[in-house]
């Protein structure tokens, strides 16, 4: 009776692993900007991006200060390597309902395990007031936090 009891919390940490995953962490930081000007007070949300009927998990989210600057960092438990990316929010150049939403995938060098990010990915400049591939419009954020 002791032996199983001994085996199983021995085993405990293997088997949580197996439940819900490790953790594993990304970072992230950029400046956004709207016609050459800083893009203050933009909403930037950090996740981990997941297929099929599983929700993305939100890591971190925050706004660009008054030079347009963020900076993002946050972890998750997963099953496989996390798939991290950057939601930017944004009402540049836009005068329709909603906002336009710009996805950014960060590459898998910048995920690591436990829960603090060893490297921060550089998204560098990015100037709003383009259009890029992919862009959709998101009505749920602009009241959300």
């Amino acid at each position: 009776q002791m032996h199983r009891l001994l085996l199983f919390l021995c085993l405990l940490p293997t088997l949580t692993v197996a439940l819900i995953g490790f953790t594993q962490s990304s970072a992230v930081k950029g400046v956004l900007m709207c016609n050459d000007k800083p893009a203050k007070n933009v909403k930037v949300k950090l996740y981990d991006d997941d297929t099929g009927p599983d929700l993305d998990d939100l890591m971190d989210s925050g706004k660009t200060d008054s030079d347009g600057h963020f900076s993002l960092s946050g972890h998750v438990d997963e099953f496989t390597t996390i798939d991290p990316k950057i939601n930017i929010y944004h009402d540049c150049d836009d005068w329709l309902p909603c906002q336009r939403r710009i996805s950014i995938h960060i590459p898998s060098k910048y995920v690591t395990k436990g829960k603090t990010a060893d490297k921060i990915y550089d998204a560098g400049t990015i100037q709003l007031a383009g259009k890029f591939s992919g862009e959709t419009r998101d009505c749920l954020n602009v009241f959300a936090v």
